[in-house]
């Protein structure tokens, strides 16, 4: 029997479609488990359930955007796996003053030539709160637009925008205390 013409799947599940749909993209899944989970153990971890998750419901795939789809089946898995193992780094309400950042535009310059030191943009990565993690990981690495990114994370697309916009300052903060001005680190 053919298979079904464009990217539609069929309820029955194909070891071949899953192959030739999803697995391209674990790369991706990876990436992002270990951006969210900030260890590669973790990540495997992360990963490897996900991956069976999407096998097992890859009958539910309507061929929309494999990618997107496989790293929301990522997210889900992180999130469920962060509840069970790490509680305490759910942020739930993030309150405006904890998210102030004080204006180091003064010497924007410096900074911005000098964070291309990619253990120090990692490092400050890892110290976001994860929901801003994920959002930056899915915008900056993934190449994920706003839509995708709150498609994929179930939130308004304000959301989106609000919580990299955040990020974004954090990490602007993060780094530029990383770096004192003259060019010294």
């Amino acid at each position: 029997m053919a298979e079904p013409a464009g990217e539609f799947v069929t309820d029955r599940i194909s070891p071949r479609q899953f192959e030739r749909l999803a697995v391209p993209h674990l790369d991706a899944a990876y990436n992002l488990a270990r951006w969210l989970a900030g260890n590669d153990h973790d990540a495997q971890d992360v990963t490897q359930e996900a991956s069976l998750r999407a096998f097992k419901f890859f009958g539910s795939f309507r061929g929309e955007n494999a990618r997107a789809w496989l790293l929301t089946i990522v997210r889900n898995t992180f999130y469920n796996w962060l509840q069970k193992n790490r509680p305490s780094e759910i942020a739930g309400e993030l309150n405006d003053e904890a998210l102030m950042v004080e204006d180091v535009s003064v010497n924007a310059e410096t900074v911005h030539l000098r964070v291309a030191d990619a253990e120090t943009v990692q490092r400050a990565i890892m110290k976001l709160p994860v929901e801003f993690r994920e959002i930056v990981v899915l915008r900056e690495m993934e190449g994920f637009s706003y839509k995708e990114i709150a498609d994929l994370s179930d939130v308004p697309i304000g959301t989106v925008m609000s919580r990299l916009a955040r990020a974004r300052k954090q990490l602007q903060k993060l780094l530029a205390a990383d770096f004192k001005p003259g060019g010294q680190k």
